[in-house]
């Protein structure tokens, strides 16, 4: 491919595997799991385009007389690239720790680092590819080499973890590790940015229901404990972390309290809001099946666990599962303020 050229598809490329990885987590699991594989074979495809790259510019790299100022960030791009690929590729074979950090947020840092580095890179050296630098059939099938590269590199890794009985052979198909079903207390803790709050004193502590209702409640923990209100339900929480466990929680059904505060017709989405600020929505037909748990194994869930109440949203992953929630709010719209509050939540105290 000629050099313009190279640059765009890694440039294209790129955005492609950072939209399908930002994208799945946003996804129900069903959904998810085509975005992961397309996620996964453009990672590995970037290595072709890469390698034509480097063969280019080796020669400028290796004569320091052939530097100019923007040399340095071509070059902190290429370890980016590379550090995104190589710890993407060890995560989904090795073993790994569930806490902060490991391999999945570092290849969360450097995919983050290629994105920013290769706008930077095309924006100081923005060149459109002219009809020159596009030579039809052989391009069209340069390209398509490079995406069945990736898509059989993407079964061979499968292959290899479980002929070797790799501990990637183990993982979900979203990439997180086991870290031990069944277990209540046991689970790992992870708590999203900011996010610390001090013990919750629930003989104070209330949750409210409101917005779109005709009714809106206030609710103390004995009201969601009461035998006619709750109910059970088996659901895994993944977590951005990458890890996951399934559990036993019991708690009362979303749809339950919809049901007594009586939604309006105009309701679409249901806000779960934290008493440190975070939340996050649902649609208000998948909300009315998720679970306000209390307890998780037939134990009253621990504080950094969620308590007093967590958001279980089966098929969501982890950060969606909000901790620590004191209002349900129901909505006529979408809440874009959302990805706000998640990234300042917790910053107040």
């Amino acid at each position: 491919m000629r050099p313009r050229l190279v640059d765009w598809t890694l440039f294209v490329l790129a955005g492609l595997v950072a939209a399908s990885g930002f994208g799945a987590w946003l996804l129900l699991d069903a959904q998810a799991a085509p975005v992961i594989a397309i996620h996964a074979a453009a990672g590995l495809a970037i290595l072709v385009p890469l390698a034509w790259k480097f063969r280019r510019v080796r020669p400028r790299i290796t004569r320091a007389s052939a530097w100019d100022w923007r040399t340095p960030l071509s070059l902190f791009t290429a370890i980016a690239a590379i550090g995104s690929v190589a710890t993407g590729v060890f995560w989904t074979h090795a073993q790994a720790p569930t806490g902060y950090p490991n391999g999945m947020h570092l290849h969360i840092v450097f995919g983050i680092a290629l994105i920013v580095s290769i706008v930077l890179h095309v924006t100081l050296r923005f060149k459109l590819p002219s009809r020159r630098d596009l030579q039809g059939r052989r391009d069209a099938l340069r390209w398509l080499g490079m995406l069945g590269f990736g898509a059989l590199l993407l079964p061979a890794q499968h292959v290899a973890n479980h002929a070797l009985n790799l501990p990637g052979a183990q993982r979900r198909f979203t990439g997180s590790r086991g870290a031990g079903d069944d277990t209540g207390p046991a689970m790992p803790i992870t708590n999203w940015m900011f996010d610390r709050p001090a013990p919750i004193d629930v003989t104070t502590w209330r949750l409210t229901v409101r917005g779109a209702v005709e009714r809106p409640l206030t609710l103390t923990i004995d009201d969601l404990q009461r035998d006619d209100w709750t109910t059970t339900l088996r659901a895994t929480l993944d977590c951005t972390g990458g890890w996951h466990s399934t559990q036993d929680w019991r708690g009362v059904r979303v749809g339950n309290l919809l049901d007594r505060a009586g939604v309006r017709p105009a309701a679409r989405f249901v806000s779960f809001v934290s008493v440190t600020g975070y939340r996050w929505s649902l649609p208000l037909d998948e909300a009315r099946e998720a679970l306000l748990a209390t307890h998780y194994e037939d134990v009253p869930l621990e504080h950094w666990h969620g308590a007093p109440l967590r958001l279980v949203a089966p098929g969501r992953r982890g950060f969606m599962w909000v901790k620590w929630v004191g209002e349900v709010v129901v909505l006529a719209e979408p809440d874009p303020g959302q990805w706000i509050a998640i990234f300042t939540s917790g910053l107040s105290g």
